[in-house]
């Protein structure tokens, strides 16, 4: 059955177009109707269709002069000709010009049927090959982790895979949300795509012409239909990156879309049915978005059937030479090098630092690592300072050779790493940066002046 597929029959002859109408309907299509070519041609420029199917001889506007209008007019929806026995020439003319099938009266409802799904199915391939197109370059990478906080994670995504239930990722930037997104829908048996938009990337303005489509003429620049990413993840799975940055209108239209499961393309009149699974993710505290009026709170418990909550890297240590190590070779065998090894004081290295940018900003510098290093080995001399200012003791203590064996020097370097660390650990916060050390703010406060290390202002 073709649910929900919109087809357009313009026939002059109202017993004919009376036939191809119970019959698409019968496959479950929603029809449209026009008495001639002039009429199936205003029909199109208002309202998004998914195939046509055209007499080749009507008054006015036959079959050839509508073809060649909707092809200047720049649609490729598939366009089916009917002709009479004897005329099959005009059906092969038609062809030449753009068209994707013919059938023959006195009509075989059998070879009629398989025409029209495989040319359904070719409009809904054509879709899908557009979308595809924009996401081919991109690489996804894989789950990286052995930790118990990410076998949990793995545990739910199995079980949530299957299921039809909306999901809400909770987690900061760069923690990997859109990847347990795709793995969700992978593990879903869903047949429809994984379609993606970042909410926070794309003014509001426009952003809902990227989500509900519009048709030709809807407004300034609109020149022809587009379809928006709820007809894209049909069958399949919408993931809402940042959706608490998404305008408080469009939620509003996002939850009728979730009750009704039917959308509207911008200047159309007419519904759409879609079939699809919402993710949605947020590096903010949802609740907290919620009492702020960035999330509204019915949309809130709408999608939060199941919450994912993912880890920062500085909560999961123990996978760092892991991941470093898996980023190493993707960029080697990137770059056609030779195999590199990782050394213990960049492991240690990478391990004290406290990863701001989580996972994401571990594959940049790995990658910048491995563009620099030229040759087998990673160093500290190709990472940033970022990364040598929260050297591990192991570090600092390896580093001092015989020669340089001044006890307050080495304390004072060791001193300050701690408290670069702690600093970066607890964005700033002075008081909190104390409890990891273990001491009083009186105490951070002085040794903070006395190493002259910038703190801002006191929280």
């Amino acid at each position: 059955m073709l649910n929900g597929s919109r087809v357009l029959v313009a026939d002059d002859e109202p017993n004919a177009r009376r036939i191809l109408e119970i019959l698409l309907r019968r496959l479950g299509c929603e029809v449209f109707s026009a008495a001639d070519g002039k009429a199936a041609l205003a029909i199109l420029r208002e309202t998004p269709m998914d195939l046509l199917i055209t007499d080749l001889n009507m008054p006015g506007m036959g079959g050839l002069e509508l073809l060649a209008a909707l092809r200047r007019d720049g649609h490729t929806l598939p366009v089916i000709v009917v002709t009479a026995y004897g005329t099959v020439e005009n059906a092969v003319a038609a062809m030449k010009q753009g068209a994707f099938d013919f059938i023959i009266r006195p009509l075989d409802v059998e070879q009629v049927e398989m025409v029209i799904h495989r040319a359904l199915n070719v409009q809904r391939i054509h879709q899908e090959n557009e979308f595809l197109r924009d996401e081919m370059n991109k690489d996804w990478g894989e789950f990286v982790g052995q930790c118990p906080a990410m076998q949990k994670i793995y545990e739910l995504i199995r079980q949530a895979g299957p299921s039809k239930a909306s999901i809400f990722i909770i987690g900061e930037t760069g923690t990997g949300k859109e990847l347990v997104a795709r793995a969700i829908h992978s593990n879903s048996g869903r047949r429809g795509l994984f379609v993606p938009i970042n909410c926070a990337a794309i003014p509001a303005d426009i952003l809902e012409s990227e989500l509900f489509g519009y048709v030709r003429g809807a407004f300034t620049g609109a020149h022809k239909d587009r379809v928006g990413k709820f007809e894209l993840a049909h069958e399949g799975t919408l993931f809402l990156d940042e959706i608490t940055e998404m305008n408080p209108s469009i939620q509003a239209k996002l939850l009728r879309v979730l009750q009704e499961s039917r959308i509207d393309r911008l200047g159309s009149n007419h519904s759409i049915e879609v079939d699809i699974r919402i993710i949605a993710a947020t590096n903010r505290d949802p609740l907290g978005a919620v009492r702020l009026g960035r999330l509204r709170e019915d949309l809130y418990y709408r999608i939060n059937v199941l919450g994912i909550q993912l880890p920062p890297l500085r909560e999961r240590r123990e996978d760092i030479p892991l991941l470093a190590r898996h980023f190493l070779e993707k960029y080697r065998r990137s770059l056609g090098g030779d195999s590199f090894t990782l050394s213990e004081e960049v492991a240690q290295a990478l391990m004290a630092y406290a990863w701001p940018g989580n996972v994401r900003e571990l594959e940049n510098m790995m990658e910048r690592a491995v563009v620099l290093s030229q040759g087998f080995e990673v160093g500290l001399r190709h990472f940033p300072q970022e990364i040598l200012l929260t050297e591990s003791p192991v570090i600092l203590m390896s580093s001092i050779g015989n020669e340089d064996m001044d006890l307050e020097a080495s304390v004072a370097k060791l001193e300050k790493n701690l408290l670069n660390k702690a600093l970066a650990e607890s964005a700033g916060n002075k008081a909190k940066a104390a409890r990891i050390l273990k001491i009083s703010e009186r105490t951070l406060w002085y040794k903070l002046k006395k190493y002259d290390l910038k703190a801002g202002s006191p929280e």
